[in-house]
């Protein structure tokens, strides 16, 4: 059996997708760095599409790489990673990348909770008083990398209404003036609606990650905020030992 033809697309494979991991691992093609659509990458290199396919998408599934339908092919950035038990910043998470942090206030006005961010935030539905909503963009270098949505209880936090927080994000001033007694994270994942689309930059349908946290104060609400990333730009981990002789029978 003649075995030549294989052998040699499979070192073609192999050579481009070290070759394509190498660019990406010396920076040379950055995060967010878009590639060649594939039939041109193709071209250029003297290969099928075929065989160009197999290599974009070993690197894909290796996470050096984001293929993003309509939109092409993009160098995936460094994934931040936030404990699930703790309340960490944004800016905390993108710096930790090495990458520069940037906040832009999107939206600020004063209303009623809807019915969704009661449920969500455990708010009695009878609760009439308005609140101060917010949704921001944090980025990362220049990638979108979080948006936010929150609002903040005016009954519990009176002067937060004296704040634009066009400069400071609240996660940084509510530390500063109400320092939270309790909090729970509900964390899911959504797919991008029209709004997270045309924040994140991504295709309508694609997946992200949620974390919504409510924080308590003398036993008041303060905050519920709902903060989203791209799925492949981050990750919750959480570290844990056994509390009992149960826990050790499985592992």
């Amino acid at each position: 059996m003649n075995t030549g033809g294989w052998k040699s697309l499979s070192s073609l494979h192999e050579t481009l997708t070290t070759k394509f991991r190498d660019l990406i691992l010396s920076n040379q093609w950055e995060p967010g760095y878009r590639l060649l659509f594939e039939t041109e990458l193709a071209e250029k290199h003297g290969v099928s599409r075929m065989t160009m396919n197999k290599v974009l998408s070993q690197l894909t599934r290796e996470g050096y790489l984001i293929r993003r339908r309509k939109l092409g092919t993009f160098v995936a950035q460094p994934r931040t990673q936030s404990p699930v038990m703790e309340i960490a910043s944004v800016k905390t998470q993108v710096e930790a990348l090495g990458l520069n942090y940037d906040y832009h206030l999107i939206d600020r006005e004063i209303r009623a909770a809807t019915s969704n961010e009661k449920l969500r935030g455990e708010i009695p539905m009878d609760h009439t008083a308005n609140v101060l909503a917010l949704q921001m963009l944090h980025s990362a270098g220049d990638s979108p990398f979080c948006l936010e949505r929150r609002i903040i209880n005016i009954d519990t936090v009176p002067g937060v209404l004296d704040v634009d927080f066009s400069e400071q994000t609240p996660s940084e001033w509510l530390r500063q003036e109400i320092p939270w007694k309790a909090a729970k994270h509900t964390i899911r994942a959504v797919n991008a609606d029209t709004v997270l689309a045309r924040g994140l930059g991504l295709a309508l349908g694609e997946a992200c990650l949620e974390v919504i946290r409510r924080t308590e104060s003398a036993g008041q609400w303060v905050t519920i905020v709902s903060q989203t990333y791209p799925s492949d730009r981050h990750q919750l981990v959480t570290h844990f030992t056994p509390t009992g002789e149960r826990n050790h029978d499985s592992m």
